[in-house]
């Protein structure tokens, strides 16, 4: 049964929560092309910086998962948002991801975004995948063997879109 969840605007209070959540996926390398080896500061400076709105989802007190929401690209591409979404391995399978995905397109919308694109789907992120095809992304390209996976070697990553208009 899904968790229900707050899901509020992050606040530096959050941080140390969230790089609880954040460290170990980064660290682990398998789904986030940033460094394994980043340290707290590092990694949320990345995830909270000025050019993203950062939110946590949270269940009473503990925080179950943190996202980002963008803008993808400038000039042409600026109608265009990007996510990315962490969920902690202890909420794993109660619906975190999935209303994080939910608030984020609702989000989008209201700050004018047309579209929604993912960069970079690692294809063994095989949850992932399934979820954001259930929220309506189609797969539009696939960059073969362009992730290197620390234990898998050089897989395909995907790019995938929704229209939100």
């Amino acid at each position: 049964m899904p968790t229900a969840l707050n899901i509020r605007p992050a606040t530096p209070d959050d941080h140390d929560r969230m790089w609880e959540i954040l460290e170990p996926v980064i660290s682990a390398g398998e789904t986030y092309t940033v460094p394994r080896d980043w340290t707290k500061e590092q990694a949320l400076n990345y995830w909270c910086s000025d050019n993203k709105h950062t939110f946590v989802a949270q269940c009473g007190e503990d925080i179950l998962g943190t996202y980002y929401l963008r803008q993808n690209g400038m000039g042409g591409l600026s109608h265009i948002a990007n996510c990315g979404y962490i969920t902690g391995y202890k909420a794993r399978g109660r619906g975190v991801a999935s209303q994080m995905c939910e608030h984020s397109l609702k989000k989008a919308v209201e700050l004018g975004y047309k579209a929604m694109q993912f960069n970079c789907v690692v294809s063994t992120n095989e949850g992932a995948v399934r979820l954001w095809h259930r929220w309506g992304f189609d797969t539009v390209g696939t960059l073969p063997k362009a992730f290197n996976h620390p234990t898998k070697g050089m897989v395909d990553a995907h790019v995938m879109f929704k229209s939100l208009v």
